[in-house]
């Protein structure tokens, strides 16, 4: 639901955030134990609830500053860009020293994981390259770029190339969207990833997870669409919501079987559901008008802002754990999972404290500070 005539703030989006990362951080849990539950216990689909949030707001912060901030201006885009970094690159860059200086404990951990579990064993590249090649491609966050380097290090990171990659697009997507209108130029960004994503399986080259712009822009135009019906009128909100339910089916970048099809599409319809109650009939909007503010409340707000750094830092502390309680245990996978989560959220969240007063507020006031419009003399 969004505050006020226009408003500056949307009240679910904290809880959004803060469920999404720990929707992941559940969903490996599932993956890591042995103990699978349809949804919940799938990461992908959280990481996909992450990525439409994100296309949500770059445009919902674009249209709140496009009067003082036009995407026509170069200056726009380096303000954009500059922000962005300094939003992502201070902890992701500590995160990145930890997990290749600690990939041979956590590969060890993960060989006696996928043993238990009697599945294919990792790839030891992935937590043991410290080649210069590697940190560089990740430093440069050009890693997603690579089918050989996107998935080479122990941190959920593909993702983070990813979201780097809309990035770099997003102000041409919007000059697009401002030349052609919403729907065609939204559509249009997603048809093009999909077409490119159609050319690279013709010749041949494969990423091993969708780390590459084009396998994920429908769902990034998803959310998109979503936020650009805030400024649009009741009928016109609504068609933007059925294409972006359309375009979260798009073939590309990831499980598509029927249960993944149906989730995306819920949760477009619920996303939309929540930020644009006041567009539903009074039934349903008096009851989903008090959720989407609880999802606002304290709580909420306090674990959408850590779930950056829940996000970075679960895998490097959930593997090792749940290593040894498969050394050192003798219980059903249910358990195990509950014992796994039981250790790992409190250290988890303890940790992404920490990172987030120690290294991404500082981080985000220098992208501040440098973005600053400087006062005449």
């Amino acid at each position: 639901m969004l505050n006020g005539n226009g408003g500056g703030r949307v009240d679910c989006l904290d809880g959004l955030r803060g469920l999404a990362a720990l929707w992941v951080l559940v969903g490996h849990a599932h993956l890591l134990t042995g103990f699978t539950i349809p949804v919940i216990g799938d990461p992908d689909l959280g990481v996909d609830l992450f990525i439409m949030l994100s296309g949500f707001l770059m445009v919902f912060h674009y249209q709140r500053r496009r009067d003082r901030e036009p995407w026509e201006a170069s200056n726009t885009w380096i303000t954009f860009w500059v922000r962005r970094y300094f939003r992502i690159a201070p902890l992701y860059y500590v995160m990145l020293v930890a997990a290749l200086t600690l990939g041979p404990l956590i590969y060890d951990a993960r060989m006696v994981i996928d043993g238990f579990n009697g599945v294919r064993p990792q790839l030891a590249e992935r937590y043991l390259d410290s080649s210069l090649a590697n940190y560089l491609a990740h430093l440069t966050f050009l890693f997603g770029l690579s089918p050989h380097f996107a998935y080479r290090t122990a941190l959920p990171d593909w993702s983070i190339g990813l979201e780097m990659q809309f990035y770099a697009a997003l102000p041409f997507i919007m000059i697009l969207v401002g030349r052609i209108g919403w729907i065609k130029g939204i559509a249009g960004a997603a048809l093009t990833g999909l077409v490119i994503a159609y050319g690279l399986t013709r010749i041949g080259v494969s990423f091993p997870m969708p780390t590459f712009l084009p396998l994920k822009m429908h769902i990034f135009a998803a959310g998109m669409l979503l936020a650009g019906a805030l400024r649009a009128n009741k009928m016109r909100a609504y068609q933007f919501a059925a294409v972006s339910a359309v375009l979260a089916l798009a073939p590309i970048g990831g499980d598509r079987d029927l249960m993944h099809e149906i989730v995306r599409v819920l949760l477009v319809l619920i996303f939309f559901a929540f930020i644009h109650t006041h567009r539903l009939p009074e039934p349903l909007a008096k009851r989903l008008s008090p959720i989407s503010a609880w999802l606002g409340n304290g709580f909420f707000h306090n674990l959408g802002e850590l779930s950056f750094g829940a996000y970075l830092i679960h895998l490097m502390v959930m593997q090792p754990v749940i290593a040894y309680l498969i050394q050192t245990t003798d219980v059903s996978n249910p358990v195990r999972w509950v014992l796994t989560l039981a250790i790992t959220v409190p250290i988890v969240y303890a940790l992404a404290w920490v990172g987030y007063n120690l290294i991404e507020m500082p981080g985000q006031n220098i992208g501040k500070g440098l973005t600053k419009p400087r006062a005449s003399a």
